[in-house]
């Protein structure tokens, strides 16, 4: 299946948001900050309404630079490794998973989601704004499932805790499902996925995750894939993370 041409332009006027989004500028929503913000013009005038169509052959610039659709979309699962950044730059000079992809992808990709650093196993790699704001976003809904490895026994009123949901500092934490592997070994999944959520959940009962790994978001799975390889969505793979209802 070819995943492009699920995203080529149809010649017909789109928001300008979407257009930010399909240009691999921004996420849509981060484009609606942008547009908000007075730093996109069309055509030499300064557009700052949410909604304004674009239409074929105008003049898109972001802080007076000009973005033009990407041609090709990429759509990747990649395994990342322990002590790697999700983030675009580290002024420490840390490791950074978009340094794994292949060299001759030359467009601005960005990760959906994040890994902290000690943490490894699946994420995805787009240019597609459009997609990325979608699989992102917790109302999508998408579960994510996790091995992780704690230093000491997780008793289990740990466990029934965390099905339950807990209050840690005022956000709510919950998991969807959990599977214990052994005395020190567990299967969670996540719906929504709080920044640094398990982790969080462990340190409150003092427990300390040695292992961490996300084997797979919705229908896409890390598999056999080695640390620091990537590959392809597949069709199915696309098709079933944007199926998966919003709201």
């Amino acid at each position: 299946m070819n995943l492009n041409a699920l995203n080529n332009p149809s010649g017909k006027p789109i928001r300008l948001q979407v257009y930010l989004a399909h240009a691999g500028a921004a996420s849509r929503r981060a484009a609606e900050k942008l547009i908000s913000a007075g730093r996109v013009s069309v055509n030499g005038s300064v557009v700052s309404v949410l909604g304004t169509k674009v239409f074929p052959g105008d003049a898109v610039c972001i802080d007076g630079v000009a973005v033009y659709p990407e041609s090709k979309r990429y759509y990747l699962a990649l395994h990342k490794p322990q002590e790697y950044l999700c983030s675009a730059a580290d002024p420490q000079g840390r490791p950074l998973v978009l340094e794994l992809l292949p060299q001759e992808i030359t467009e601005r990709l960005y990760t959906v989601g994040r890994l902290d650093y000690r943490s490894s196993g699946l994420i995805i790699i787009t240019n597609d704004g459009a997609f990325a704001a979608h699989v992102g976003h917790p109302s999508a809904g998408i579960p994510k499932e996790y091995l992780v490895e704690a230093s000491g026994i997780i008793p289990d009123t740990v466990v029934a805790a965390f099905v339950r949901g807990l209050l840690i500092e005022g956000v709510r934490y919950r998991a969807e499902a959990i599977e214990r592997l052994g005395k020190k070994a567990l299967r969670i999944v996540l719906i929504e996925g709080k920044n640094r959520e398990i982790r969080r959940v462990f340190s409150y009962f003092h427990l300390h995750p040695v292992k961490l790994c996300r084997i797979r978001i919705g229908p896409v799975y890390l598999g056999d894939l080695k640390p620091g390889e990537s590959r392809s969505l597949s069709g199915s793979e696309y098709t079933g993370l944007m199926r998966l209802p919003e709201g």
